[in-house]
């Protein structure tokens, strides 16, 4: 087990040399956090940070996290608040970069991102194309994603002709919600599945197997669901 600095300080040289180890032995961010003994969005980051998972290497990691250390303390008054752009920009790569990994494509992970971490959580397609600098077409198609999924809202701008897009605190309530509709087609295609082929034959238990997780998937979910909503 790692024996460095206590889990929530800076990375070390020794903790990025065992990042990029473990990168190069194909381990995850999970596992190669719990080796260092750090949260796998430590790990995520450093490397997202530096070159990504096909080209971070220690020693550039370490000089540029010094080059970054020096510029900031050139550029930042001597008490600076806890939470600023800088700060805010990195949470924005480092969710976008989360979202991704979970399956969301790149441009849409990008616009999720940018509507979640703005206090109104709205902006306009004029708004997205001009901080993430992409075009109108770009933001329109990945609006059709998250819009698809549940994960974001249209509404009219009063006045004018112009939509703006919306996430609140319910956008996870409406994606678990699409995730079951989701989860229910599948089982009523796996019990169908098991019907036609048969549910003794190998193939036909299998999808008996997946029809018995899918229900259990979907139940759990509505349950979470229904405890969120009396909780709230």
């Amino acid at each position: 087990m790692h024996t460095g600095c206590m889990p929530g300080g800076r990375l070390t040289t020794e903790d990025r040399q065992h990042i990029a180890a473990g990168l190069a032995d194909g381990l995850g961010y999970a596992e190669i956090g719990r080796r260092l003994e750090r949260p796998a969005s430590t790990v995520m980051r450093e490397v997202t940070r530096n070159g990504g998972p096909e080209g971070y290497r220690a020693d550039r990691a370490q000089t540029a996290t010094r080059h970054r250390a020096r510029r900031r303390k050139r550029e930042q008054p001597q008490v600076a608040p806890v939470e600023g752009p800088q700060a805010v920009q990195e949470f924005a790569e480092f969710f976008t970069t989360l979202l991704i990994g979970q399956g969301l494509p790149r441009m849409s992970a990008r616009v999720l991102a940018s509507l979640a971490i703005t206090d109104s959580g709205t902006l306009t397609a004029a708004d997205l194309a001009a901080r993430l600098r992409i075009s109108h077409a770009s933001v329109s198609q990945a609006v059709g994603f998250l819009e698809h999924q549940g994960l974001l809202k249209r509404e009219r701008v009063p006045g004018v002709r112009h939509e703006r897009y919306v996430v609140d605190e319910d956008v996870w309530l409406r994606s678990l919600r699409a995730t079951v509709e989701m989860n229910d087609e599948l089982m009523a295609a796996s019990t169908r599945g098991m019907e036609v082929l048969g549910a003794e034959t190998p193939a036909g238990v299998r999808f008996q197997t997946y029809t018995r997780l899918l229900h259990l998937v979907s139940e759990s979910l509505r349950d979470a669901m229904r405890q969120w909503e009396r909780e709230r």
